[in-house]
């Protein structure tokens, strides 16, 4: 039982691929107490693992227009968040070009590690 999913039986989270996130707000709409849309890109963004029921954070996972969101193992939410930190997110709302930001937010981790050193 995992307490940061509300110590339930549940060994999920849930987090969104904010580089394919278009901002349609809908899973925010569905899943108000899990889903935000945070201000800087107008993506969505996990901000409460527990805030809705299983059942409807899993309607906002179905009706996603673009596949954004997913379950993944809750000992790899901690991962996903650090490296987030790296991602280079494009203005909502235009053309994506996924393996060039995958790109960007490699070097601009390598370029955080190597000013660590």
């Amino acid at each position: 039982m995992e307490p940061e999913l509300g110590g339930m039986l549940r060994q999920k989270g849930v987090d969104v691929d904010e580089i394919t996130c278009i901002g349609c707000k809908h899973c925010a709409h569905v899943a108000h107490n899990t889903f935000y849309i945070e201000s800087e890109h107008g993506r969505a963004r996990v901000f409460q693992q527990d805030g809705d029921p299983e059942e409807l954070i899993q309607e906002a996972i179905d009706t996603c227009p673009v596949d954004c969101i997913h379950w993944v193992d809750y000992t790899k939410l901690n991962t996903l968040e650090e490296e987030r930190k790296y991602q280079v997110i494009p203005i909502a709302g235009s053309l994506v070009d996924s393996g060039a930001a995958r790109i960007a937010s490699h070097r601009n981790k390598q370029n955080a590690d190597k000013k660590k050193i």
